[in-house]
Protein backbone atom coordinates (compact mmCIF):
# COMPACT_ATOMS: atom_id res chain seq x y z
CA UNK A 1 0.00 0.00 0.00
CA UNK A 2 0.96 3.28 -0.55
CA UNK A 3 1.21 6.25 2.19
CA UNK A 4 -1.62 8.57 0.47
CA UNK A 5 -4.12 5.94 0.81
CA UNK A 6 -3.81 6.56 4.65
CA UNK A 7 -5.28 9.97 4.07
CA UNK A 8 -8.04 8.31 2.19
CA UNK A 9 -9.23 6.59 5.02
CA UNK A 10 -11.70 8.60 7.15
CA UNK A 11 -11.80 6.43 10.15
CA UNK A 12 -7.96 6.43 10.71
CA UNK A 13 -8.27 10.57 11.35
CA UNK A 14 -5.16 11.11 10.00
CA UNK A 15 -3.86 15.14 9.25
CA UNK A 16 -0.76 15.81 6.76
CA UNK A 17 1.42 17.81 8.19
CA UNK A 18 4.04 17.71 5.44
CA UNK A 19 5.75 15.88 2.55
CA UNK A 20 2.70 16.01 0.15
CA UNK A 21 5.51 14.91 -2.51
CA UNK A 22 6.27 11.82 -0.77
CA UNK A 23 2.98 10.03 -0.56
CA UNK A 24 3.75 7.39 -2.82
CA UNK A 25 6.19 5.67 -0.80
CA UNK A 26 5.19 2.11 -0.21
CA UNK A 27 4.44 0.90 3.43
CA UNK A 28 5.58 -2.58 4.16
CA UNK A 29 4.75 -2.21 7.62
CA UNK A 30 4.41 -0.59 10.77
CA UNK A 31 5.96 0.38 14.52
CA UNK A 32 4.90 2.10 17.02
CA UNK A 33 7.41 3.77 19.46
CA UNK A 34 8.73 6.88 22.12
CA UNK A 35 12.49 5.25 21.95
CA UNK A 36 14.90 8.27 21.39
CA UNK A 37 16.93 5.69 18.98
CA UNK A 38 14.41 3.08 17.49
CA UNK A 39 17.13 2.29 15.02
CA UNK A 40 17.90 -1.54 15.79
CA UNK A 41 14.16 -2.32 15.32
CA UNK A 42 13.84 -0.66 11.60
CA UNK A 43 14.44 -2.65 8.24
CA UNK A 44 12.89 0.31 6.27
CA UNK A 45 9.07 1.26 4.96
CA UNK A 46 7.50 1.25 8.07
CA UNK A 47 5.23 3.86 9.02
CA UNK A 48 6.14 4.79 12.43
CA UNK A 49 3.45 5.68 15.32
CA UNK A 50 4.65 7.93 18.40
CA UNK A 51 3.31 9.48 20.97
CA UNK A 52 6.28 12.16 21.26
CA UNK A 53 7.00 10.60 25.38
CA UNK A 54 10.50 10.74 23.18
CA UNK A 55 10.95 14.25 22.83
CA UNK A 56 11.93 16.70 26.22
CA UNK A 57 12.78 19.46 24.50
CA UNK A 58 12.80 20.91 20.73
CA UNK A 59 16.52 19.77 21.01
CA UNK A 60 15.58 16.21 20.56
CA UNK A 61 14.27 16.32 17.82
CA UNK A 62 16.18 16.41 14.88
CA UNK A 63 18.49 13.72 16.28
CA UNK A 64 15.26 11.61 16.25
CA UNK A 65 14.37 12.58 12.60
CA UNK A 66 17.52 12.04 11.26
CA UNK A 67 17.47 8.04 12.68
CA UNK A 68 14.07 7.67 11.01
CA UNK A 69 15.10 8.88 7.36
CA UNK A 70 18.25 7.21 7.36
CA UNK A 71 16.63 4.02 8.43
CA UNK A 72 14.45 4.70 4.91
CA UNK A 73 10.78 4.84 6.95
CA UNK A 74 8.06 5.40 4.90
CA UNK A 75 6.08 8.35 7.48
CA UNK A 76 5.88 9.41 10.47
CA UNK A 77 2.74 9.77 12.65
CA UNK A 78 2.53 11.48 15.93
CA UNK A 79 0.30 11.53 18.40
CA UNK A 80 -1.80 14.60 19.69
CA UNK A 81 -2.66 13.25 23.17
CA UNK A 82 0.90 14.15 25.15
CA UNK A 83 1.45 17.51 23.60
CA UNK A 84 -2.07 18.45 22.05
CA UNK A 85 -0.64 19.98 18.69
CA UNK A 86 2.39 18.66 17.08
CA UNK A 87 5.60 20.71 17.58
CA UNK A 88 6.61 23.13 15.04
CA UNK A 89 10.17 21.75 15.55
CA UNK A 90 8.97 18.62 14.07
CA UNK A 91 7.62 19.61 10.92
CA UNK A 92 10.45 21.80 10.33
CA UNK A 93 12.64 18.94 10.61
CA UNK A 94 10.30 16.05 8.59
CA UNK A 95 10.12 18.75 5.58
CA UNK A 96 13.86 19.08 6.04
CA UNK A 97 14.55 15.39 5.55
CA UNK A 98 11.61 14.87 3.30
CA UNK A 99 9.88 12.75 5.56
CA UNK A 100 6.52 12.59 5.66
CA UNK A 101 4.43 13.69 8.81
CA UNK A 102 1.09 13.09 10.08
CA UNK A 103 -1.19 14.33 13.27
CA UNK A 104 -2.95 11.53 14.75
CA UNK A 105 -6.24 12.96 16.42
CA UNK A 106 -6.13 11.83 20.01
CA UNK A 107 -9.58 10.01 19.62
CA UNK A 108 -8.01 7.51 17.32
CA UNK A 109 -6.20 4.57 18.67
CA UNK A 110 -3.04 3.99 17.33
CA UNK A 111 -4.35 0.05 17.70
CA UNK A 112 -6.84 0.99 15.03
CA UNK A 113 -3.91 2.48 12.57
CA UNK A 114 -2.10 -0.71 13.29
CA UNK A 115 -4.81 -3.23 12.92
CA UNK A 116 -5.65 -1.21 9.57
CA UNK A 117 -2.00 -1.12 7.63
CA UNK A 118 -1.26 -4.74 9.09
CA UNK A 119 -4.55 -5.81 7.21
CA UNK A 120 -3.97 -4.37 3.97
CA UNK A 121 -0.29 -5.27 3.57
CA UNK A 122 -1.07 -8.73 4.25
CA UNK A 123 -3.61 -8.43 2.12
CA UNK A 124 -1.54 -7.14 -0.62
CA UNK A 125 1.23 -10.09 -0.24
CA UNK A 126 -2.07 -12.30 -0.28
CA UNK A 127 -2.89 -10.96 -3.27
CA UNK A 128 0.40 -11.46 -4.73
CA UNK A 129 0.49 -15.18 -4.17
CA UNK A 130 -3.05 -15.50 -5.47
CA UNK A 131 -2.02 -13.79 -8.93
CA UNK A 132 1.18 -15.80 -9.58
CA UNK A 133 -1.25 -18.91 -8.88
CA UNK A 134 -3.36 -17.28 -11.45
CA UNK A 135 -0.87 -16.38 -13.73
CA UNK A 136 0.19 -19.89 -13.70
CA UNK A 137 -2.88 -21.56 -14.46
CA UNK A 138 -3.71 -19.10 -17.18
CA UNK A 139 -0.52 -19.99 -19.13
CA UNK A 140 -0.37 -23.11 -18.35
CA UNK A 141 -4.06 -23.76 -20.11
CA UNK A 142 -3.06 -21.56 -22.93
CA UNK A 143 -0.10 -23.37 -24.39
CA UNK A 144 3.55 -22.57 -26.00
CA UNK A 145 1.85 -20.29 -28.47
CA UNK A 146 -0.59 -18.45 -26.23
CA UNK A 147 1.14 -15.26 -26.57
CA UNK A 148 4.73 -15.49 -25.29
CA UNK A 149 6.92 -13.61 -22.66
CA UNK A 150 4.33 -10.61 -23.89
CA UNK A 151 1.34 -12.85 -21.38
CA UNK A 152 3.18 -12.87 -18.37
CA UNK A 153 4.37 -9.43 -18.88
CA UNK A 154 0.95 -7.84 -19.27
CA UNK A 155 0.00 -9.63 -16.49
CA UNK A 156 2.53 -8.23 -14.00
CA UNK A 157 1.43 -4.29 -15.20
CA UNK A 158 -2.42 -5.24 -15.12
CA UNK A 159 -2.16 -7.16 -11.89
CA UNK A 160 0.42 -5.53 -9.93
CA UNK A 161 1.27 -2.24 -11.87
CA UNK A 162 4.87 -3.09 -12.84
CA UNK A 163 6.21 -2.53 -16.24
CA UNK A 164 8.88 -4.74 -16.87
CA UNK A 165 10.44 -5.84 -20.27
CA UNK A 166 12.70 -9.09 -21.06
CA UNK A 167 16.24 -8.02 -22.79
CA UNK A 168 18.82 -10.29 -24.22
CA UNK A 169 22.33 -10.30 -23.10
CA UNK A 170 22.86 -7.26 -25.89
CA UNK A 171 20.24 -5.57 -24.54
CA UNK A 172 17.84 -6.09 -27.59
CA UNK A 173 14.56 -5.86 -26.37
CA UNK A 174 12.85 -9.41 -26.67
CA UNK A 175 9.36 -9.07 -24.84
CA UNK A 176 7.98 -6.11 -23.09
CA UNK A 177 4.20 -4.76 -21.98
CA UNK A 178 3.37 -0.60 -23.31
CA UNK A 179 6.23 1.35 -24.55
CA UNK A 180 9.23 -0.16 -25.73
CA UNK A 181 12.42 0.64 -23.93
CA UNK A 182 15.03 3.11 -25.61
CA UNK A 183 17.34 0.74 -27.64
CA UNK A 184 20.17 2.61 -25.55
CA UNK A 185 18.63 2.12 -22.23
CA UNK A 186 18.43 -1.41 -23.48
CA UNK A 187 22.30 -1.58 -23.57
CA UNK A 188 22.95 -0.04 -20.41
CA UNK A 189 20.83 -2.00 -18.38
CA UNK A 190 22.36 -5.24 -20.25
CA UNK A 191 25.69 -3.79 -19.50
CA UNK A 192 25.21 -3.68 -15.47
CA UNK A 193 23.62 -7.04 -15.49
CA UNK A 194 26.39 -8.83 -16.96
CA UNK A 195 28.65 -6.54 -14.83
CA UNK A 196 27.04 -7.69 -11.78
CA UNK A 197 26.39 -11.26 -12.70
CA UNK A 198 29.96 -11.47 -13.33
CA UNK A 199 30.70 -10.61 -9.63
CA UNK A 200 28.61 -13.72 -8.40
CA UNK A 201 25.88 -11.55 -6.60
CA UNK A 202 22.54 -13.35 -6.66
CA UNK A 203 20.06 -11.44 -8.51
CA UNK A 204 18.05 -9.32 -8.50
CA UNK A 205 20.73 -6.33 -9.01
CA UNK A 206 19.63 -2.68 -8.86
CA UNK A 207 20.57 -0.63 -12.19
CA UNK A 208 19.74 2.73 -12.40
CA UNK A 209 19.76 4.41 -16.08
CA UNK A 210 18.32 8.02 -16.90
CA UNK A 211 17.03 8.32 -13.75
CA UNK A 212 14.89 5.28 -13.34
CA UNK A 213 15.71 2.36 -10.60
CA UNK A 214 15.15 -0.74 -12.15
CA UNK A 215 15.30 -4.59 -10.73
CA UNK A 216 17.33 -6.95 -12.86
CA UNK A 217 16.16 -10.52 -12.51
CA UNK A 218 18.23 -13.33 -14.63
CA UNK A 219 16.18 -15.48 -17.22
CA UNK A 220 18.51 -18.92 -16.63
CA UNK A 221 18.12 -20.99 -19.90
CA UNK A 222 16.18 -24.21 -18.17
CA UNK A 223 18.79 -26.99 -20.04
CA UNK A 224 21.68 -25.35 -19.06
CA UNK A 225 21.35 -24.05 -15.55
CA UNK A 226 20.85 -28.05 -14.35
CA UNK A 227 24.40 -28.08 -14.88
CA UNK A 228 26.19 -27.82 -11.92
CA UNK A 229 29.47 -26.63 -13.03
CA UNK A 230 28.28 -24.44 -15.47
CA UNK A 231 30.84 -21.96 -15.69
CA UNK A 232 29.58 -18.51 -15.01
CA UNK A 233 31.50 -16.94 -18.08
CA UNK A 234 29.19 -19.25 -20.26
CA UNK A 235 26.06 -18.37 -18.53
CA UNK A 236 25.94 -14.52 -18.62
CA UNK A 237 26.73 -14.07 -22.02
CA UNK A 238 23.49 -16.53 -22.94
CA UNK A 239 20.64 -15.63 -20.09
CA UNK A 240 17.86 -13.17 -20.86
CA UNK A 241 16.85 -10.46 -18.45
CA UNK A 242 13.86 -9.89 -16.94
CA UNK A 243 14.14 -5.68 -16.38
CA UNK A 244 11.23 -3.99 -13.71
CA UNK A 245 11.10 -0.63 -13.25
CA UNK A 246 10.94 -0.80 -9.90
CA UNK A 247 13.52 -1.40 -6.70
CA UNK A 248 13.19 -4.34 -5.44
CA UNK A 249 14.96 -3.74 -2.41
CA UNK A 250 11.95 -3.03 -0.32
CA UNK A 251 10.43 -6.05 -1.89
CA UNK A 252 8.84 -8.87 0.50
CA UNK A 253 9.69 -12.43 0.08
CA UNK A 254 6.39 -13.41 -0.94
CA UNK A 255 6.95 -10.41 -4.25
CA UNK A 256 10.86 -11.44 -4.80
CA UNK A 257 9.14 -15.68 -4.75
CA UNK A 258 6.34 -14.08 -7.43
CA UNK A 259 9.13 -12.23 -10.21
CA UNK A 260 11.43 -15.61 -9.80
CA UNK A 261 8.23 -18.05 -10.61
CA UNK A 262 7.84 -15.20 -13.61
CA UNK A 263 11.55 -15.88 -15.32
CA UNK A 264 10.76 -19.63 -14.87
CA UNK A 265 7.49 -19.03 -17.29
CA UNK A 266 9.59 -16.93 -19.70
CA UNK A 267 12.75 -19.52 -19.61
CA UNK A 268 10.19 -21.86 -20.94
CA UNK A 269 9.60 -19.57 -23.82
CA UNK A 270 13.17 -19.31 -24.35
CA UNK A 271 13.68 -22.52 -24.46
CA UNK A 272 11.00 -23.33 -27.18
CA UNK A 273 12.21 -20.88 -29.21
CA UNK A 274 15.70 -22.02 -28.72
CA UNK A 275 14.36 -25.79 -30.31
CA UNK A 276 13.00 -24.11 -32.73
CA UNK A 277 16.27 -22.62 -33.93
CA UNK A 278 17.80 -26.03 -33.83
CA UNK A 279 16.54 -26.79 -37.57
CA UNK A 280 18.20 -23.93 -38.79
CA UNK A 281 21.45 -24.97 -36.51
CA UNK A 282 21.50 -28.09 -38.41
CA UNK A 283 21.44 -26.44 -41.86
CA UNK A 284 23.75 -24.57 -41.43
CA UNK A 285 25.95 -27.20 -39.80
CA UNK A 286 25.55 -29.73 -42.65
CA UNK A 287 26.60 -26.61 -45.14
CA UNK A 288 29.64 -25.65 -43.27
CA UNK A 289 30.72 -29.43 -43.04
CA UNK A 290 29.92 -30.00 -47.13
CA UNK A 291 32.00 -26.50 -47.17
CA UNK A 292 35.23 -27.46 -45.15
CA UNK A 293 35.58 -30.76 -46.62
CA UNK A 294 36.01 -29.75 -50.10
CA UNK A 295 32.42 -31.57 -51.17
CA UNK A 296 31.64 -30.88 -54.77
CA UNK A 297 29.72 -27.25 -55.47
CA UNK A 298 26.51 -29.23 -56.85
CA UNK A 299 26.35 -31.13 -53.20
CA UNK A 300 26.45 -27.85 -51.52
CA UNK A 301 24.49 -26.24 -54.19
CA UNK A 302 21.44 -29.06 -53.44
CA UNK A 303 21.80 -28.54 -49.62
CA UNK A 304 21.74 -25.01 -50.24
CA UNK A 305 18.35 -25.32 -51.95
CA UNK A 306 17.08 -27.53 -49.23
CA UNK A 307 18.67 -24.68 -47.19
CA UNK A 308 16.40 -21.93 -48.84
CA UNK A 309 12.96 -22.38 -47.88
CA UNK A 310 13.71 -22.38 -44.34
CA UNK A 311 15.79 -19.59 -43.99
CA UNK A 312 13.76 -17.22 -47.12
CA UNK A 313 10.62 -18.35 -45.70
CA UNK A 314 8.09 -17.06 -48.78
CA UNK A 315 10.25 -16.11 -51.18
CA UNK A 316 11.23 -18.75 -54.32
CA UNK A 317 14.30 -16.92 -55.25
CA UNK A 318 18.07 -18.29 -55.03
CA UNK A 319 19.91 -15.65 -52.07
CA UNK A 320 23.22 -14.41 -51.82
CA UNK A 321 25.11 -15.43 -48.93
CA UNK A 322 27.43 -13.48 -46.19
CA UNK A 323 29.87 -15.93 -43.96
CA UNK A 324 30.15 -13.75 -40.56
CA UNK A 325 32.91 -16.14 -38.42
CA UNK A 326 32.99 -15.52 -34.27
CA UNK A 327 34.93 -16.75 -31.70
CA UNK A 328 35.75 -16.09 -28.25
CA UNK A 329 38.65 -16.56 -26.34
CA UNK A 330 39.35 -16.93 -22.94
CA UNK A 331 42.51 -15.51 -21.05
CA UNK A 332 42.28 -17.61 -18.38
CA UNK A 333 40.06 -20.91 -18.07
CA UNK A 334 41.39 -22.20 -21.35
CA UNK A 335 39.06 -25.25 -20.99
CA UNK A 336 35.58 -23.43 -21.07
CA UNK A 337 34.85 -24.46 -24.95
CA UNK A 338 34.35 -21.11 -26.75
CA UNK A 339 32.51 -22.43 -29.62
CA UNK A 340 28.98 -22.81 -28.05
CA UNK A 341 29.51 -19.48 -26.52
CA UNK A 342 30.42 -17.76 -29.84
CA UNK A 343 27.53 -19.86 -31.48
CA UNK A 344 24.93 -17.85 -28.91
CA UNK A 345 26.10 -14.59 -29.11
CA UNK A 346 26.55 -14.84 -33.12
CA UNK A 347 22.80 -15.65 -33.38
CA UNK A 348 21.81 -12.46 -30.73
CA UNK A 349 23.76 -10.03 -32.60
CA UNK A 350 22.58 -11.21 -36.00
CA UNK A 351 19.32 -11.41 -34.80
CA UNK A 352 19.28 -7.64 -34.27
CA UNK A 353 16.49 -6.13 -36.47
CA UNK A 354 18.97 -3.22 -36.83
CA UNK A 355 21.50 -5.38 -38.46
CA UNK A 356 20.05 -7.56 -40.62
CA UNK A 357 16.17 -6.66 -41.26
CA UNK A 358 12.95 -7.18 -39.08
CA UNK A 359 12.56 -10.70 -40.11
CA UNK A 360 16.34 -11.53 -39.22
CA UNK A 361 15.22 -14.31 -36.59
CA UNK A 362 13.68 -16.89 -39.31
CA UNK A 363 16.60 -16.63 -41.27
CA UNK A 364 19.80 -16.96 -38.37
CA UNK A 365 21.57 -20.27 -39.10
CA UNK A 366 25.05 -20.55 -37.21
CA UNK A 367 27.01 -23.70 -36.38
CA UNK A 368 30.16 -23.84 -34.35
CA UNK A 369 33.32 -25.92 -35.58
CA UNK A 370 35.89 -26.37 -32.90
CA UNK A 371 36.48 -23.05 -30.72
CA UNK A 372 34.58 -20.85 -33.61
CA UNK A 373 31.16 -20.01 -35.02
CA UNK A 374 30.12 -20.01 -38.85
CA UNK A 375 27.06 -17.79 -39.91
CA UNK A 376 25.42 -18.54 -42.62
CA UNK A 377 23.39 -15.28 -43.57
CA UNK A 378 21.20 -15.42 -46.70
CA UNK A 379 20.68 -11.73 -48.63
CA UNK A 380 17.59 -11.92 -51.10
CA UNK A 381 19.35 -10.09 -53.78
CA UNK A 382 22.39 -8.25 -54.34
CA UNK A 383 22.59 -4.97 -52.81
CA UNK A 384 24.04 -2.42 -55.25
CA UNK A 385 26.63 -0.71 -54.99
CA UNK A 386 28.30 -3.98 -52.78
CA UNK A 387 30.70 -6.08 -55.18
CA UNK A 388 30.73 -9.84 -54.51
CA UNK A 389 34.00 -11.87 -54.84
CA UNK A 390 36.52 -11.41 -58.11
CA UNK A 391 35.20 -14.10 -60.45
CA UNK A 392 31.69 -14.97 -58.57
CA UNK A 393 28.92 -15.50 -61.66
CA UNK A 394 26.79 -12.68 -62.06
CA UNK A 395 23.26 -13.38 -60.38
CA UNK A 396 20.59 -14.16 -62.83
CA UNK A 397 17.98 -11.65 -63.05
CA UNK A 398 14.21 -12.27 -61.45
CA UNK A 399 11.97 -13.22 -63.66
CA UNK A 400 7.85 -13.29 -63.26
CA UNK A 401 5.19 -10.77 -61.22
CA UNK A 402 6.47 -12.35 -58.27
CA UNK A 403 10.45 -11.64 -58.11
CA UNK A 404 10.96 -9.71 -54.90
CA UNK A 405 10.95 -5.88 -54.83
CA UNK A 406 14.15 -4.38 -52.76
CA UNK A 407 16.63 -6.51 -51.27
CA UNK A 408 18.33 -7.15 -48.10
CA UNK A 409 20.81 -4.31 -47.16
CA UNK A 410 24.68 -6.59 -46.98
CA UNK A 411 26.35 -7.34 -43.62
CA UNK A 412 29.03 -4.64 -42.31
CA UNK A 413 31.38 -5.01 -39.59
CA UNK A 414 31.32 -1.88 -37.86
CA UNK A 415 27.43 -2.21 -37.97
CA UNK A 416 27.62 -5.55 -36.22
CA UNK A 417 29.02 -3.85 -32.91
CA UNK A 418 27.03 -0.86 -32.96
CA UNK A 419 24.57 -1.28 -30.60
CA UNK A 420 26.40 -4.37 -28.72
CA UNK A 421 29.84 -3.63 -28.12
CA UNK A 422 28.89 -1.94 -24.51
CA UNK A 423 27.13 -4.69 -23.28
CA UNK A 424 29.21 -7.68 -24.20
CA UNK A 425 32.45 -6.01 -22.80
CA UNK A 426 31.11 -6.07 -19.24
CA UNK A 427 30.11 -9.06 -19.97
CA UNK A 428 33.84 -10.25 -20.67
CA UNK A 429 34.59 -8.30 -17.85
CA UNK A 430 38.46 -8.56 -19.01
CA UNK A 431 39.25 -11.92 -19.21
CA UNK A 432 37.62 -12.82 -22.84
CA UNK A 433 37.44 -11.50 -26.51
CA UNK A 434 34.91 -11.68 -29.20
CA UNK A 435 36.23 -11.10 -32.52
CA UNK A 436 34.04 -11.14 -35.59
CA UNK A 437 34.84 -11.48 -39.52
CA UNK A 438 32.25 -10.80 -42.33
CA UNK A 439 33.04 -12.14 -45.57
CA UNK A 440 31.94 -10.38 -48.87
CA UNK A 441 28.21 -11.77 -50.60
CA UNK A 442 28.73 -14.81 -52.85
CA UNK A 443 26.16 -15.95 -55.07
CA UNK A 444 27.05 -19.80 -55.94
CA UNK A 445 28.00 -22.88 -53.67
CA UNK A 446 31.29 -22.47 -55.69
CA UNK A 447 32.11 -19.06 -53.72
CA UNK A 448 31.31 -19.68 -50.75
CA UNK A 449 34.24 -21.87 -49.61
CA UNK A 450 36.47 -18.50 -50.59
CA UNK A 451 34.25 -16.67 -48.63
CA UNK A 452 35.02 -18.74 -45.37
CA UNK A 453 38.16 -18.29 -45.70
CA UNK A 454 37.75 -14.55 -46.17
CA UNK A 455 36.00 -14.21 -43.08
CA UNK A 456 38.38 -16.01 -41.09
CA UNK A 457 41.22 -14.16 -42.26
CA UNK A 458 39.13 -10.88 -41.34
CA UNK A 459 38.75 -12.12 -38.08
CA UNK A 460 42.15 -12.32 -37.67
CA UNK A 461 42.41 -8.79 -38.78
CA UNK A 462 40.14 -8.04 -36.03
CA UNK A 463 42.05 -9.95 -33.53
CA UNK A 464 44.93 -8.25 -33.79
CA UNK A 465 43.27 -4.77 -32.80
CA UNK A 466 42.91 -4.26 -29.10
CA UNK A 467 39.54 -4.01 -27.19
CA UNK A 468 36.94 -7.16 -25.71
CA UNK A 469 34.92 -7.00 -28.64
CA UNK A 470 36.47 -5.94 -32.09
CA UNK A 471 34.70 -6.90 -36.07
CA UNK A 472 36.85 -6.43 -39.59
CA UNK A 473 35.39 -7.13 -43.11
CA UNK A 474 36.34 -8.24 -45.92
CA UNK A 475 36.97 -4.86 -48.08
CA UNK A 476 39.91 -4.43 -45.13
CA UNK A 477 41.75 -7.53 -46.41
CA UNK A 478 42.99 -5.95 -49.83
CA UNK A 479 45.45 -3.69 -47.55
CA UNK A 480 48.15 -3.49 -45.59
CA UNK A 481 46.55 -4.44 -42.78
CA UNK A 482 46.13 -7.76 -43.70
CA UNK A 483 49.85 -8.37 -43.67
CA UNK A 484 50.86 -6.46 -40.48
CA UNK A 485 48.48 -8.06 -37.71
CA UNK A 486 50.66 -11.22 -38.57
CA UNK A 487 54.31 -10.00 -38.37
CA UNK A 488 56.32 -11.19 -34.23
CA UNK A 489 55.47 -8.59 -32.47
CA UNK A 490 59.69 -8.29 -31.82
CA UNK A 491 59.90 -7.92 -35.67
CA UNK A 492 57.37 -4.83 -35.29
CA UNK A 493 59.12 -3.44 -32.45
CA UNK A 494 62.85 -3.83 -34.43
CA UNK A 495 61.34 -2.36 -37.63
CA UNK A 496 59.75 0.89 -36.11
CA UNK A 497 62.33 1.72 -33.57
CA UNK A 498 64.96 1.25 -36.77
CA UNK A 499 63.03 3.76 -38.50
CA UNK A 500 61.31 6.33 -35.93
CA UNK A 501 63.64 6.39 -33.10
CA UNK A 502 65.81 8.69 -34.23
CA UNK A 503 62.80 11.34 -34.78
CA UNK A 504 61.30 10.29 -31.59
CA UNK A 505 64.43 11.52 -29.98
CA UNK A 506 65.10 14.11 -32.12
CA UNK A 507 61.52 15.99 -31.30
CA UNK A 508 62.12 15.20 -27.75
CA UNK A 509 65.26 17.51 -27.51
CA UNK A 510 64.02 20.27 -30.13
CA UNK A 511 60.16 20.07 -30.67
CA UNK A 512 60.76 19.79 -34.36
CA UNK A 513 57.57 17.84 -34.75
CA UNK A 514 59.54 15.64 -37.45
CA UNK A 515 56.94 12.87 -36.92
CA UNK A 516 53.87 14.76 -37.32
CA UNK A 517 55.79 16.29 -40.80
CA UNK A 518 56.16 12.77 -41.57
CA UNK A 519 52.93 11.76 -41.81
CA UNK A 520 51.35 14.58 -43.25
CA UNK A 521 54.21 14.27 -46.18
CA UNK A 522 52.98 10.52 -46.88
CA UNK A 523 49.40 11.34 -46.50
CA UNK A 524 50.03 14.43 -49.33
CA UNK A 525 51.33 12.12 -51.60
CA UNK A 526 54.82 13.72 -51.42
CA UNK A 527 53.23 16.75 -52.61
CA UNK A 528 55.53 19.88 -51.23
CA UNK A 529 52.69 22.28 -51.55
CA UNK A 530 49.78 20.36 -50.10
CA UNK A 531 51.71 19.40 -47.02
CA UNK A 532 52.99 23.16 -46.14
CA UNK A 533 49.62 24.04 -46.32
CA UNK A 534 48.24 21.49 -44.37
CA UNK A 535 51.18 22.28 -41.36
CA UNK A 536 50.94 25.74 -42.36
CA UNK A 537 54.64 26.10 -43.35
CA UNK A 538 56.52 27.71 -45.64
CA UNK A 539 58.04 25.19 -48.12
CA UNK A 540 61.69 25.88 -47.65
CA UNK A 541 60.53 24.81 -43.60
CA UNK A 542 58.97 21.68 -44.93
CA UNK A 543 62.09 20.95 -47.39
CA UNK A 544 64.52 21.25 -44.24
CA UNK A 545 62.30 19.52 -42.29
CA UNK A 546 62.43 16.79 -44.36
CA UNK A 547 65.93 16.61 -45.60
CA UNK A 548 66.51 16.67 -41.51
CA UNK A 549 64.41 13.20 -41.66
CA UNK A 550 66.75 11.73 -44.05
CA UNK A 551 69.74 12.70 -42.48
CA UNK A 552 68.75 10.96 -38.99
CA UNK A 553 67.54 7.71 -40.32
CA UNK A 554 69.73 7.37 -43.62
CA UNK A 555 66.27 7.13 -46.12
CA UNK A 556 65.33 9.40 -49.39
CA UNK A 557 62.25 10.15 -49.42
CA UNK A 558 61.90 10.31 -53.12
CA UNK A 559 62.27 6.52 -53.01
CA UNK A 560 59.39 4.74 -52.95
CA UNK A 561 60.83 1.78 -50.94
CA UNK A 562 61.53 4.37 -48.68
CA UNK A 563 58.23 5.91 -48.31
CA UNK A 564 56.66 2.34 -48.01
CA UNK A 565 59.03 1.59 -45.12
CA UNK A 566 58.06 5.20 -43.27
CA UNK A 567 54.28 4.31 -43.96
CA UNK A 568 54.44 0.66 -42.47
CA UNK A 569 56.41 1.73 -39.60
CA UNK A 570 53.71 4.19 -38.53
CA UNK A 571 50.99 1.68 -39.18
CA UNK A 572 52.63 -0.52 -36.88
CA UNK A 573 53.92 2.40 -33.99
Amino acid sequence: MRLRALLDTEALGLQLLGGEDELDRPVRGVMTTDLRDPSRYLSGGELVLTGLAWRRDASDTEPFVRILANAGVAGLAAGEAELGAVPDDLIESCLRHRLPLFAVDETVAFATITEHVVRQVSGERAGDLAAVVDRHRRLMTSGPAGGGPEVVLDLLTSDLDLRAWVLSPTGRQIAGAGEPLPPRTGAELAGQHLAATRTGRPGPHRAEVGGTVYSLFPVRNTGRATVPDRDVRESVLSDWVLAVAADAGDWPAARLDLLQGVTQLIAVERDRRDAARSVRRRLAQEVLELVQTGAAPAEISARLRVAAPVLLPGLGTTPHWQVVVARVEWTQGAELPGGPVAQALLEEILVDPAVSGPESADRIAVAHSGEEAVALVPLTALPQGDAGRPGDPEPPAAEGADAPQGHDAALHADALLATVRAPLSAGLAGDGRLTLGVSAAVHSAEGLRGALEEARHARRVAAARPGAVCAAGHHELASHVLLLPFVPDDVRRAFTARLLDPLRDYDRRHRAELIETLEAFLDCDGSWTRCAARLHLHVNTLRYRVGRIEQLTGRDLSRLEDKLDFFLALRMS
